[in-house]
């Protein structure tokens, strides 16, 4: 594991005299263009116990698209479908399949982080709208990042209402308890073949991020193929985005496999944070969520040792976490425990990650070669390996 600097994963240090551009104080949601939003949030409801919150649609006069919006704890999930078909949201479900559009930034002043970052070199998706409702207004602009997906900075210090103007708020009788979901911890991009030190360079000269962990294809790799991953974060450590790119190996990586089916870059999966993993992952199994197959007895015979190596005292009983399928990394600040769905639509695009950080900082690269076996397993049932 390579760091910029040796500061325990220190961003305040690494960020120490200069000056902060874009602050960002979090990420206000997260939109996905799916083929039928109604749908989606039922599942989204029902196996990873988001509530419903907000809509938008006909009834509110949207006359192209409708949106259903979910939340649990700190998350806010965007769930839009095209109405017609001559929507662009229509054309990027047709091309990409359901996926991530739109990763919204909360921010303090919407049209500066537009101004700043257009004149970085971004390139503009939404030039800074004003929206107003009895509730006040929120202040939107969008750019560009990998691929078709956007980031969207909101403005909302002048607004009082539940999301956004132009959506009421979603009443439903169907309500299933939530499973322990709190925030988002990270969000990983897949961009193509040599493409992830340009998108490095540009979240640093156009977002004022720092690459503060790199792992190359001698660290992530396994018998048959290998990829390479930068971690960018912000100023503020609150938002980080992983970039991987393949590279080279016997076989087809995931991320060959992903930039095939969503034909192109995109956001491959979304790690969420639970304070208790072991409960959050019984009940998303009970709700029929899938992961990925748990790791060889091997793996967990040789937890206690990785832990030790940092001093380290493993809280949770091994053999529930086996059982579970839950997987075990550590670094000097504490250790992490992490799990992955198989991906959540029919193309092996899109996935979800759920952490629980007991003092960690990292990413679970103890745990790479493991997982990237677990979906190579996968990969050789679908044919794509």
């Amino acid at each position: 594991m390579k760091e910029v600097k040796n500061v325990d994963y220190g961003l305040e240090k690494i960020f120490e005299g200069a000056q902060d551009f874009l602050p960002l104080l979090g990420t206000d949601y997260v939109e996905f263009y799916v083929g039928n939003a109604k749908q989606s949030a039922h599942f989204y409801k029902t196996a990873f116990g988001f509530q419903s919150y907000a809509y938008a649609g006909l009834e509110t006069g949207l006359k192209d698209r409708v949106s259903y919006v979910l939340k649990q704890d700190k998350i806010r999930l965007v769930l839009t479908t095209a109405l017609n078909s001559k929507s662009e949201v229509g054309e990027h479900v047709k091309k990409h399949g359901d996926g991530v559009k739109i990763v919204a930034l909360w921010v303090e002043d919407a049209r500066k982080s537009y101004e700043e970052t257009i004149k970085r070199g971004a390139k503009s998706y939404m030039e800074p709208v004003v929206e107003k409702d009895k509730d006040g207004e929120v202040v939107r602009a969008g750019i560009y990042t990998y691929g078709e997906t956007v980031h969207m900075f909101v403005e909302r210090k002048n607004y009082n209402g539940d999301f956004l103007p132009g959506f009421k708020k979603w009443e439903s009788d169907y309500n299933p308890s939530s499973v322990g979901l709190k925030y988002i911890d990270h969000m990983v991009g897949n961009v193509g073949w040599g493409e992830m030190n340009t998108w490095v360079k540009w979240y640093e000269d156009v977002m004022g991020f720092v690459n503060f962990l790199s792992f190359d294809d001698k660290q992530i790799h396994t018998e048959y193929s290998a990829l390479m991953s930068k971690v960018m974060s912000n100023g503020n450590g609150r938002i980080k985005f992983p970039i991987n790119e393949p590279a080279e190996g016997k076989k087809r990586s995931q991320i060959e496999e992903y930039l095939d089916f969503y034909e192109g870059s995109g956001v491959q999966h979304i790690a969420v944070a639970t304070n208790d993993i072991i409960g959050t992952i019984t009940e998303m199994r009970k709700r029929g969520i899938e992961f990925l197959s748990t790791p060889p007895d091997e793996y967990y015979k040789s937890v206690p040792i990785r832990l030790e190596e940092h001093n380290h005292k493993l809280i949770e009983d091994i053999e529930v976490l086996k059982g579970l399928g839950i997987m075990i990394d550590a670094d000097e600040e504490g250790y992490l425990l992490q799990i992955f769905t198989k991906p959540v639509e029919d193309r092996p695009t899109l996935f979800f990650e759920i952490i629980q950080r007991m003092g960690a900082r990292g990413f679970g690269a103890g745990n790479f070669k493991a997982l990237f076996e677990s979906i190579e397993r996968e990969q050789q049932k679908r044919g794509t390996l």
